[in-house]
């Protein structure tokens, strides 16, 4: 029992000296993915303009098939902003000044209090401009947070991938991906490789198929949901007799035009059904044109996670597809991937 009790304050001790450290020097960003600190003070809080933010950073995410938040919020006052608090991943400080700042702005720094973190400072001279600033551009501050979180699931997944995956894409395919590490089940063949971590609970898989590129207007949702779904039919029936894996198109399917490596890259997410069985759930995909061979490549995740909520799930699989590399593109790094711009201050 004494051992146990100094263990315990031992540990105590050692947590306690971390917390008192000053500076990002030696000590790392915490808690969990997706997860913003918001210091605000609770009068502006109470008010429209914090209902205002908190509305931006809980908005649905897009693709899934029931709301989920697309961030979890920690709010705290500025007088209680101090300690553990400081060492928070994301964190954002809303300023609101009419004798410092004259309009609303946006400004951000990496590594501020710990190392791996983002603190997002947004100034504005009144509540009102700050609500109206929000309303104006939705999804900036959402879509802020989210590419800092890919930007961290990118670097891990450069230490920590798949073998399987990165091996058979690249001796088979020319192509390099880095998947999570626990997708080891998997299937090759000429033009279609799919891998899978076979969960239980939150199963995730991935697929990468490439076809010849004869038509301009390839990148459209209507063409490529119509390659999608015979790809699927024929390379990923169900359980049962004709039943197969399909996009269902009773709900949006989404294409947004993006730069990943300097080239085009189209995203296209929505929900998949099982034709002829009860299975379904979200999927994301990334397109892309492989001038060299003439060629379309696909890598697309999907999830499939009845029981539980799905955001982090997909939003692990997309930050993979951000890492797939064509032909010339081997050796270029991939941490950027998610072009987050140096700091604006």
């Amino acid at each position: 029992m004494k051992k146990i009790s100094l263990l315990i304050s031992l540990f105590m001790f050692l947590v306690l000296l971390e917390a008192c450290s000053s500076g990002p020097v030696g000590k790392r960003a915490t808690g969990l993915a997706y997860e913003v600190v918001v210091v605000m003070k609770k009068a502006n809080w109470d008010g429209p303009s914090g209902k205002a933010v908190k509305q931006e950073l809980t908005s649905d995410v897009p693709g899934l098939p029931q709301s989920e938040p697309a961030l979890k919020i920690t709010y705290v006052d500025p007088s209680q902003f101090d300690g553990l608090l400081t060492y928070a991943r994301n964190i954002l400080i809303v300023n609101i000044d009419p004798s410092i700042y004259t309009k609303v702005s946006v400004t951000y720094e990496k590594d501020r209090w710990a190392k791996g973190q983002v603190v997002v400072n947004l100034n504005a001279p009144s509540a009102e401009e700050l609500e109206a600033y929000i309303h104006e551009y939705p999804k900036t501050l959402v879509d802020f947070f989210v590419k800092a979180e890919m930007n961290r699931a990118i670097g891990q997944l450069q230490k920590d991938y798949s073998t399987v995956v990165m091996d058979n894409l690249k001796n088979n395919h020319d192509l390099m991906l880095n998947a999570p590490a626990n997708m080891t089940y998997y299937r090759d063949t000429t033009d279609f490789f799919w891998a899978s971590n076979n969960a239980n609970t939150g199963r995730t898989d991935l697929i990468v198929y490439t076809f010849p590129y004869t038509d301009p207007n390839t990148f459209t949702a209507e063409y490529l949901i119509a390659k999608r779904d015979s790809v699927l039919k024929e390379n990923l029936p169900g359980a049962f007799s004709e039943s197969h894996m399909a996009t269902e198109t009773r709900a949006e399917v989404t294409y947004t035009p993006i730069t990943v490596n300097g080239q085009y890259c189209g995203v296209m997410r929505g929900l998949w059904k099982m034709v002829g069985d009860m299975m379904g759930g979200p999927f994301v995909s990334h397109v892309r044109l492989d001038e060299k061979n003439n060629r379309v490549v696909v890598a697309e995740g999907f999830v499939f996670a009845p029981e539980t909520d799905k955001r982090n799930f997909i939003r692990r699989i997309e930050a993979a597809l951000y890492t797939l590399r064509l032909p010339g593109e081997f050796d270029k790094p991939v941490e950027e991937k998610m072009d987050i711009p140096e700091s604006k201050k």
